[in-house]
């Protein structure tokens, strides 16, 4: 009951490409809709102003990177929990969530109060939302 043949497919390497074509997709995907936001709506960036929009109810929408600090994410998170608001973690770092808003400067998380002509807002979320 050898495996090593020719046609030897090993499961787990298959499932990783798969894994990141698709996280790949998904980054170009949200990377598209934060441009349009950034063109077309209205958002704030930084940890005390997500907080502020947050306590004010303004916020639809939070992008938090991946090498944000735990306490932060998770004071966010909780604020958002209460505020039914959205969050999304950003598959990249703090430096290419920057580049990907068009700045050239480092963003750890940012807040959409008004998505614009983007469609980065899920349907179900507006309906709640009203």
């Amino acid at each position: 009951a050898q495996l090593s043949g020719p046609r030897t497919v090993v499961p787990h390497l298959v499932h990783t490409r798969c894994r990141r074509r698709r996280e790949k997709k998904t980054m170009e995907s949200i990377n598209s809709r934060l441009a349009l936001v950034m063109k077309s709506g209205k958002y704030v960036l930084g940890y005390k102003q997500t907080l502020k929009t947050l306590r004010a109810g303004t916020a639809w929408l939070i992008i938090i990177a991946k090498n944000c600090p735990p306490l932060k994410r998770s004071e966010i998170e909780y604020y958002a929990m209460l505020a039914q608001c959205g969050v999304h973690h950003y598959s990249g770092n703090n430096i290419e969530l920057g580049t990907a808003c068009g700045k050239y400067f480092r963003v750890g998380c940012l807040s959409i109060t008004n998505p614009g002509d983007s469609d980065i807002i899920m349907p179900k979320d507006e309906a709640k939302r009203e």
